[in-house]
């Protein structure tokens, strides 16, 4: 980049690349090293796993008296404040031991001891008691340069402090001679037999490996390594670090079980959950530990207690008493047991957290075997990967020799020649990577991907992004953070061009954010729309319907709210949306005149019955769930199918109105009170209540059954609504409700049948279904028929707040005779022609019925979702929101039917509380930081409560508890329900 026209076309070509946006994330962030890591997607499989462990340690630690019998489980507060020593802190660290050295093939011969500290510690603990500078016979290799030589200038303090500790023992103890450790050439190789035996080496110290460098051994080099041990097994000595090594072996099985057998392994291990305390486990093969133990007896050197493997046997004599490892913190697989415990304070927790993780990761990832398998293909999907993406170089360059668990980048980009440059880049890629993100020179801000974090390279290493790759990561996830690599490789440049070039007086406007939607109604177009319905059912001062609500929102979202039909249409304002309010068209000679030519662009209806004929090219919303009397064409009739625009409602908008109104038609015959006569009685001081009440018995609702025909929104706040009367509620809907409606606490019928036999009241909720174009007939029309009339109790009641024609009128006149039912009440259209005065309507049928059975029938014209104002109007705000999207953006919103060419599906949207939580609803609810966030203590208090009950086993322990917390508990529980319910949080999830 030499020059401003350079820039640009560097910039421009970063942009086209990145055009598509972010890739996939991988599922977890964290790139760390190590073999056992807290898997966990995000924050909520985090807070998931906590719990799960917390279950995990009371059901694997028990609490037992003096007799032996079990009388509850330890909790992780229990052992978090305990002593690290005795029961159960001794089970916990032998539980882990056992875990790793079970999972990792240490074989029963190799005793493994534990430390505090982490891997650098368990390098000490392996160079200290094995190297010993009073033998001057003893040789040491290092696979590593030596310290502050060429070789090792690049490579930065950390890699050379391995060898450094070497030379420091030898060059400041009184028989030490550095001159004894001999050092590689370059990182990580091993020399053959041949060579390890002429230098005279009897320690080989394998530190140079993976976890900086990215490079494996090859299997031809463990050979080599291994034939030399096997030369003199009882004088030759392997010792690895194995960060980075567990679990990532790119060998045959047999040579990585020949590993673990043969050559001693430190590692460093930290808990699974989150941390407290580091430490490591290191394995010593038998010979190892003999040399150990002689070299105890002629000390070169004195060893920290922290770190001492061969402790004195009498520990009242530290100096003088003979030490070994048989009284060190080892773990001893032959007879399964701790010998000696870890010399320092601990955490248990922590170490049952890694017992519990490698548990976790041994379940999801299977073996050692498969996850050396694993990492080893991840290696391969790294290398194809690379090799098609020229952007990239592995800075191991032997295929080979390539780590299979830690993998090192470097970015190969010919357009970016200056270091200091690509240094900026990198830097800048890394807060994208990660949560910062950065700014560009406009001010446009670009947010962290949370992709990847802890991808740097250490210093002076040949590279740009390094991370752990190893087996415990599925392949796509590797896929995905290199893909990821190189997104913010190419987002970072752009920025850094930008900035130079911002230097240079160069500037670019924002560009549009993304996710913002777009324009797509014409400015030079006036829009209409009908409203064909009420949109207020409050009267107002003047005695009539008030439309103030409505025409106040149609105004603030800057749309024109006109009282009646249009005009001139030529002095209406373009671009804006002009909505027409005709509440009392109603018959199709009314209606078709304004509508049969297009003369509106949409509708907004409740009630009216839109005529086929009537044309509204860019579609409809009816206030309401159903849409059976959307009629036109335009859409494709009530069903929403095949038309050119799309059809919408506003589901639950009025469900609670309509379950409140059928709880009122029941409550009215049940309990069977005669309320008006005893009224009428008191009023004229003609009753006596000790002589005559007993002549005037009831019933209550609480413990009859009702048996509702549908799961929908209403049919979902009847069951609420009955189970607060105390009814035994029961449910027909379609089995994949089934969870949902037994996790409610209501009982699910398979069939209409069994929902209503034994039923004492009987609410139908199923819609009219679709329309058989063919019949003209819906496939819901006469459901409750004789067999369903039948199966109740005698003297039910029948409460049809849905559809007309849901209800076989000939079954119900049946049943009605017969006493089977005592009482229905039907709400269902009902149209009178103007001129010939002739009824219409699916109400029609039940009219000769009331002739028949005077008093025992109540007939709504379709009222019950109508009488309530607040529904309406904030049905009407809803239906006004949608016809702004879907002419503004076509965008939809409550899509009913087929999706036509051009347009968007916006989801579903339901007043909160009502019908499925969508993630809209739960979107929504993260904005609202305050209500989350009381719900969120509220939650983890009586989580804490409830988690707290259910663990402690001692009666008076658990006494305490209900003394202190009861009242928080109650009233945190009734808050929390509140909240949910507030919040809409109650229902199944949205499909």
């Amino acid at each position: 980049m030499t020059n401003i026209e350079q820039m640009q076309e560097q910039r421009l070509e970063a942009l086209r690349l990145t055009k598509s946006g972010a890739p996939r994330l991988p599922s977890n962030p964290f790139f760390g090293v190590g073999p056992i890591t807290d898997a966990t997607t995000d924050e909520v499989d985090s807070r998931l796993r906590r719990i799960a462990f917390d279950t995990w340690i009371e059901k694997s630690y028990r609490k037992f008296d003096d007799k032996g019998n079990d009388i509850g489980g330890f909790t992780t507060a229990e052992i978090s404040r305990s002593m690290h020593r005795g029961y159960p802190a001794d089970k916990i660290l032998t539980d882990m031991m056992r875990a790793i050295h079970r999972y990792f093939h240490f074989p029963k011969t190799n005793r493994m001891a534990v430390g505090l500290g982490g891997g650098h510690s368990g390098y000490t603990v392996c160079v200290q008691h094995l190297m010993n500078a009073n033998d001057a016979s003893q040789r040491v290799y290092v696979d590593t340069p030596r310290p502050e030589s060429d070789q090792s200038r690049a490579a930065g303090f950390f890699r050379q402090s391995w060898a450094t500790q070497l030379i420091e023992m030898q060059r400041f103890a009184e028989k030490g001679c550095e001159s004894r450790i001999h050092f590689a050439a370059s990182e990580g190789v091993i020399p053959t037999t041949a060579e390890l035996s002429a230098l005279g080496v009897s320690i080989f110290v394998g530190v140079g490996h993976e976890t900086t460098g990215a490079n494996a051994y090859t299997s031809r080099e463990i050979h080599e390594l291994l034939n030399w041990i096997n030369g003199d097994p009882a004088n030759r000595h392997a010792v690895f670090d194995a960060t980075s090594m567990l679990g990532a072996m790119p060998w045959e099985p047999e040579l990585v079980d020949a590993v673990m057998a043969k050559c001693c392994l430190f590692m460093p291990f930290q808990k699974a959950i989150g941390g407290v305390s580091g430490y490591f486990v290191a394995s010593f093969t038998p010979h190892a530990l003999a040399l150990v133990e002689k070299n105890q007896q002629d000390p070169s050197w004195a060893i920290p207690r922290q770190l001492k493997i061969a402790p004195p046997i009498d520990a009242r004599q530290p100096l003088s008493a003979k030490r070994s490892v048989d009284a060190g913190p080892f773990y001893d697989a032959a007879e399964d047991r701790m010998l000696g415990g870890v010399i320092n304070t601990y955490s248990a927790l922590a170490f049952a957290e890694t017992t519990f993780g490698l548990l976790q990761s041994e379940a999801r990832v299977g073996s050692l075997v498969e996850l050396n398998k694993r990492s080893a293909a991840n290696r391969a999907v790294i290398d194809g990967w690379v090799e098609s993406h020229p952007l990239f170089s592995l800075t191991v360059t032997d295929a080979e020799r390539r780590g299979a668990a830690v993998t090192l980048l470097k970015v190969e980009d010919a357009g970016i020649t200056d270091p200091a440059i690509h240094a900026r880049i990198i830097a800048r890629s890394k807060q994208l990577l990660g949560y910062e993100g950065f700014t560009h020179p406009n001010g446009e801000f670009e947010p962290g991907l949370d992709a990847a974090r802890y991808v740097n390279a250490f210093p002076g290493t040949p590279g740009d992004y390094r991370a752990w790759v190893g087996g415990i990561r599925e392949p796509a996830d590797i896929v995905a953070l290199l893909e990821n690599l190189q997104y913010a490789y190419l987002r970072a440049k752009i920025l850094v061009i930008e900035e130079e070039l911002a230097k240079q007086g160069v500037t670019f406007a924002a560009p549009v954010k993304a996710g913002a939607m777009v324009r797509k109604d014409d400015p030079e177009h006036a829009y209409t729309v009908l409203i064909a319905d009420l949109v207020g059912l409050r009267r107002g001062a003047d005695g009539e319907p008030d439309d103030s609500e409505i025409r106040t929102y149609v105004k603030e979202k800057g749309g024109v709210f006109h009282a009646g039909p249009i005009g001139d249409r030529a002095a209406l304002e373009k671009g804006r949306i002009h909505f027409f309010y005709q509440p009392n068209l109603s018959t199709e000679a009314e209606i078709l005149p304004q509508t049969d030519k297009g003369q509106y662009d949409a509708l907004i209806a409740a009630a009216t019955f839109i005529p086929k004929a009537s044309v509204f090219p860019f579609g409809g919303v009816r206030i309401g769930a159903g849409t059976g009397n959307m009629g036109s064409a335009s859409w494709g009739g009530g069903n929403g199918e095949g038309g050119e625009a799309p059809l919408m409602n506003t589901p639950g908008i009025n469900s609670r109105a309509t379950a409140q109104m059928a709880m009122k038609a029941i409550l009215k015959v049940v309990p069977d009170l005669p309320v008006d006569r005893l009224h009428q009685m008191v009023a004229n001081g003609d009753f006596d209540t000790g002589r005559q009440l007993k002549d005037f018995p009831t019933a209550k609702l609480e413990g009859q059954k009702i048996a509702i025909l549908g799961y929908g929104n209403i049919g979902r706040e009847v069951a609420k609504l009955a189970r607060v009367f105390g009814m035994k509620v029961v449910i027909y809907a379609r089995q994949h409700h089934q969870g949902w409606i037994e996790s409610e606490g209501f009982d699910y019928a398979a069939s209409p049948v069994e929902a209503a036999t034994g039923a004492d009241v009987l609410s139908v909720h199923i819609g009219l279904g679709r329309l058989d174009a063919a019949t003209g007939v819906y496939s819901n029309a006469g459901v409750v028929d004789t067999q369903i009339l039948g199966a109740m109790n005698d003297g039910a009641v029948l409460v049809n707040y849905d559809r007309g024609e849901v209800v076989d009128a000939a079954a119900l006149d049946q049943a009605l005779s017969s006493g089977k039912i005592a009482h229905a009440a039907i709400d269902a259209d009902l149209f009178k022609d103007a001129v010939t005065g002739k009824l219409s309507g699916p109400m029609v049928p039940y009219l000769p019925l009331e002739e028949r059975h005077k008093g025992k029938l109540e007939l709504l014209p379709h009222a019950a979702a109508d009488t309530d104002h607040p529904s309406r109007v904030t049905g009407a705000k809803q239906a006004v929101d949608q016809i702004f999207d879907v002419i503004r953006f076509k965008s939809v919103t409550n899509l009913k039917g087929d999706l036509p060419d051009g347009y968007v599906s916006a989801g579903g949207r339901t007043p909160a509380g009502i019908g499925r939580v969508t993630k809209r609803v739960v979107s929504e609810i993260s904005g609202n930081a305050e209500l989350l966030d009381e719900l969120r203590r509220t939650s983890e208090k009586v989580a804490a409560i409830v988690g707290a009950l259910s663990v402690v086993s001692d009666p008076s322990h658990r006494n305490r508890i209900i003394g202190r917390y009861t009242g928080l508990l109650a009233e945190n529980a009734g808050r929390q329900r509140a909240l949910l319910e507030q919040l809409g949080l109650y229902g199944p999830a949205a499909e």
